[in-house]
């Protein structure tokens, strides 16, 4: 039988909507899969559950890329993700509302969350700097970002 998120990973993949534009869709995939793969790295050096960790990484943009609207992304991402979570019946309700609730509050970068969350937060600000490191650095993600560096020995 297929892991949690092999099922959510397929699942996603059959219900992204087809984009005209390969190079949307392929920069789409790769978001997705290094922030999903950033939170399991993160949440096991963390001591956090590395699985559901990885499903908040791959659900946590899905709102905007059904739709190609960010506004609100994060609130109404958490309401699809509830909804997918639900529909596939992969994760416990506690389960499902630890990755929605790190969904939910993922573009609050100078908040501090539950540890939980900030697997995701980080793993999201980690990708957007690992995507091309010569571009600037969104300054409400600069202090996050040198943490991480820190704390990973990147720098």
């Amino acid at each position: 039988m297929e892991n949690r998120v092999e099922i959510l990973r397929n699942f996603i993949q059959r219900n992204i909507p087809n984009r005209d534009n390969n190079e949307e869709r392929l920069e789409l995939y790769m978001h997705m899969y290094a922030v999903s793969q950033f939170c399991a790295m993160i949440a096991l050096k963390r001591n956090q559950n590395a699985e559901l960790a990885a499903m908040a990484g791959l659900l946590h943009d899905l709102h905007t890329y059904k739709t190609l609207d960010s506004k609100g992304h994060a609130k109404k991402g958490a309401v699809l993700a509830k909804e997918i979570l639900k529909t596939l019946n992969v994760t416990t309700d506690e389960e499902t509302e630890k990755i929605c609730s790190a969904i939910y509050s993922h573009s609050k970068k100078k908040n501090k969350h539950s540890d939980f969350t900030e697997v995701l937060v980080d793993a999201d600000v980690l990708q957007h700097y690992l995507y091309n490191t010569e571009l600037a650095i969104i300054e409400k993600d600069k202090e996050r970002l040198k943490k991480i560096i820190k704390e990973f020995g990147l720098g």
